[in-house]
């Protein structure tokens, strides 16, 4: 295809050049700026459950909650990339972490543990293809939630996001894994 017949869609904008990026309703930081390590982390997050997704049944159960978080992490980033003076804007459950949302996790752990047997020992990872996938997954949220201690406003529910959702992957990694689970005692 002629380059003349492409549509008229950029994906580079040059803004970011300088070494800043925009934030969430107005402004601009510098690229290594706290909220910005902090969503780089989760968008390794969401990246990694989207690899994660990738090896799910299609529609099913895990592909469909992999979805649901991966969209509650656009929210997280959005408020996470809202300076301070702008906070009041954002909206709860849209822009905003909520506690609803950190409880609808805690609903979705119970949930799948109430159906498979969790492990009482620790757990060797690569029982399978998804186990595996959501295991490192797992690693990448939690390592975002390490990022933004200290870092995203106290009066966020971000942090009991993060925690409560890198509990919920590895529960997923448990429920994929069935009754066939694995522990180190059983080398």
């Amino acid at each position: 295809m002629p380059i003349t017949t492409l549509p008229k869609v950029r994906i580079y904008t040059r803004r970011g050049d300088d070494g800043t990026t925009g934030r969430y309703l107005g402004g601009r930081v510098r690229k290594d700026a706290d909220p910005i390590e902090v969503n780089g982390a989760v968008d390794e997050a969401q990246a990694t459950l989207g690899w994660a997704r990738s090896w799910c049944e299609p529609d099913g159960r895990l592909d469909r909650l992999l979805v649901s978080v991966e969209r509650d992490l656009w929210v997280l980033m959005a408020e996470v990339a809202t300076d301070s003076a702008n906070r009041h804007k954002l909206v709860a459950g849209q822009t905003l972490v909520d506690a609803d949302m950190v409880r609808r996790l805690e609903l979705e752990i119970d949930a799948l543990a109430s159906e498979t047997p969790m492990p009482t020992e620790f757990v060797v990872p690569g029982e399978d293809r998804v186990a595996a996938a959501l295991d490192v997954a797992r690693t990448v949220v939690r390592r975002a939630e390490r990022v933004a201690v200290g870092r995203v406003e106290e009066s966020s529910h971000v942090l009991g996001y993060l925690n409560r959702l890198s509990d919920l992957v590895w529960t997923m990694a448990r429920y994929a894994e069935g009754p066939r689970h694995r522990t180190a005692k059983e080398g």
